[in-house]
C-alpha cells in the first residue's frame, strides 16, 4: 500500500540537531515522503514516498527521482550500503533488493521462504541485514528478529518472545538494538531492547536486554555514528503498531542513559517519520518527518 497525504495535509522534512534545535529543510503537499536516510558524504536525505525512492539535496533544497528498474513499488524500510554507492531495499512484493544509489537495476536478495521481509539493519561491514519477518504477511503474526547475508543466501533467527521491529545494528556490530512486546502483557507495549546479533535461546527472553521502563509505545532506537547518541519515536501510551497521524514525539538520549531524554521535539506523525536510521554522518543531526494536518496539531 502507499501512503499519499490526506486533503489539507503537507509533508515535512526536518533535521533535529544534538544540541536541541531543529530546521525545516523541505515542505510539500504533493508527495508523501518518509523514513530518511543520511548519506555517507552529508549532502543529501534519501527516502521513499509514492512507492519510488529520492533524494533531498539539503544545499539545494531540491528532491529528484532514483530511477530503479527489477523493483517493485517500495515501503518505508530502507538503510544505506556502508559503502555509501549502495542501498537496500523492502519492496511491497515482501522481498529485500539491492540497488545502486545512482539508479539503475535492482537484485532480489530474499527467497520465496513463506514470509514477507522488512528490512531495518546493515552491518558495519556490509556483510549481513537484519530485518523483520512476518509469516505470510499476516500482520496479525508477531514479527521476528531475523538475520541474512547481505549477498542473499540462508537466514538466521534470533529468538525473543513477542512482537519485534527495527533491528539495527550497533555501530561496532556487537548489537542488534529494536522494540519487542516481549517485556510486556499489554497489547501493542513495545519497549526499546537490545540483543547480540547471534542470537542465542531467547527463554524467558534472558538475551534481551530491555533499555528503559515506560508507559509510552516507544519505537525504532537508532544509534548515532560514534555510537554515543540515539533517537526514538515515542508513541502515546495504549497505541498499537506504529500508525500514522498521531502526535507522536521525537526523543534524543544518550546510550549510557536511555531514561532521561536529553531533547525531545512532539510532532504529528507516526508512520514514516522515524522508521530508520536518519544520522549525519559527524553525529551531529538526524532527518525526521511530520505531517501536520490543517487545524491539527503541527509540532
Amino acid at each position: 500500500m502507499i501512503r499519499t497525504l490526506q486533503p489539507g495535509q503537507r509533508c515535512e522534512v526536518w533535521i533535529a540537531s544534538s544540541t536541541g534545535e531543529r530546521e525545516l529543510v523541505y515542505a510539500t503537499d504533493d508527495i508523501l515522503l518518509e523514513a530518511p536516510n543520511w548519506t555517507v558524504d552529508g549532502a543529501s536525505l534519501v527516502l521513499n514516498g509514492g512507492g519510488k525512492l529520492w533524494t533531498l539535496d539539503l544545499a539545494g533544497r531540491t528532491i529528484s527521482r532514483i530511477p530503479l528498474t527489477g523493483i517493485p513499488d517500495l515501503n518505508n524500510d530502507h538503510v544505506l550500503d556502508p559503502d555509501g554507492e549502495h542501498i537496500f531495499l523492502s519492496a511491497n512484493d515482501g522481498h529485500i533488493y539491492s540497488a545502486a544509489l545512482a539508479g539503475g537495476q535492482a537484485t532480489r536478495i530474499t527467497k520465496d521462504d513463506g514470509s514477507f521481509h522488512f528490512l531495518h539493519g546493515v552491518s558495519p561491514d556490509g556483510e549481513e541485514l537484519a530485518y523483520v519477518s512476518i509469516e505470510a504477511g499476516d500482520f496479525t503474526q508477531p514479527g521476528r528478529l531475523m538475520t541474512i547475508p547481505a549477498s542473499g543466501g540462508t537466514s538466521s533467527p534470533i529468538s525473543v518472545d513477542g512482537h519485534c521491529d527495527g533491528p539495527e545494528y550497533s555501530p561496532d556490530g556487537e548489537w542488534l538494538y529494536f522494540n519487542t512486546e516481549a517485556f510486556t502483557s499489554r497489547p501493542g507495549h513495545a519497549q526499546l531492547a537490545r540483543v547480540r546479533p547471534a542470537g542465542g535461546s531467547g527463554v524467558n527472553n534472558n538475551d534481551a536486554e530491555r533499555l528503559l521502563e515506560s508507559d509510552t509505545v516507544d519505537w525504532f532506537p537508532h544509534l548515532s555514528p560514534n555510537g554515543r547518541l540515539a533517537s526514538y519515536i515515542r508513541f502515546p501510551s495504549g497505541t498499537q503498531g506504529h500508525p500514522a497521524d498521531l502526535p507522536v514525539d521525537v526523543v534524543l538520549v544518550s546510550t549510557d542513559d536511555w531514561t532521561t531524554p536529553l531533547h525531545t521535539w512532539p510532532l504529528f506523525g507516526g508512520q514514516g517519520t522515524l522508521n530508520v536510521n536518519s544520522w549525519s554522518p559527524d553525529s551531529r543531526r538526524f532527518a525526521c518527518v511530520a505531517y501536520p494536518i490543517t487545524d491539527s496539531p503541527k509540532d
